[in-house]
């Protein structure tokens, strides 16, 4: 995994995300997988961009997600491309669905626990705030017990 730093060719997001981070800066990030060490090595190579720095990425799939996600450095937000997807957020106990169709984008908010469930063949893009991002697996509609995603703090 590495930071690129001023990429001319065109990338496809759905393998290489992109870096948003301070100074306005966006780097694709090459040799991205969803790996634990290139998690590390990510959130260790963007640290310095803290709560600021985010991540982009178009995610393609039909099926509801498999875990819950938290991220608390940052809001997140969620377009739908293309298909239908409904996005749960876990409020105080209480389930908060939001159904996207094409165009439609929703937010979740910093801390606050979500899936997203693609219904049928769907895209989305989601610009996330990675510091600290957390995963919980998904055995029941509400978030349990803590997996997690290593925080710049845990990274090597």
């Amino acid at each position: 995994m590495r930071l690129v730093n001023h990429e001319r060719n065109a990338m496809d997001l759905r393998t290489t995300p992109v870096h948003l981070g301070l100074g306005s800066r966006a780097k694709p990030v090459e040799g991205f997988t969803w790996d634990p060490e290139v998690l590390q090595a990510y959130s260790a190579a963007v640290a310095a961009d803290g709560a600021e720095g985010r991540m982009v990425m178009i995610f393609d799939g039909d099926e509801p997600g498999g875990h819950w996600e938290s991220h608390p450095a940052g809001d997140e937000l969620v377009v739908c491309l293309s298909g239908s997807v409904t996005v749960t957020r876990d409020v105080d106990g209480v389930p908060d669905h939001v159904l996207l169709g094409p165009g439609e984008a929703t937010i979740n908010p910093a801390g606050v626990w979500h899936v997203v469930d693609m219904e049928g063949p769907t895209s989305i893009l989601a610009i996330t705030a990675t510091l600290g991002t957390d995963h919980r697996p998904r055995t029941d509609t509400r978030p349990t017990e803590r997996v997690g995603t290593p925080s710049p703090e845990e990274a090597p």
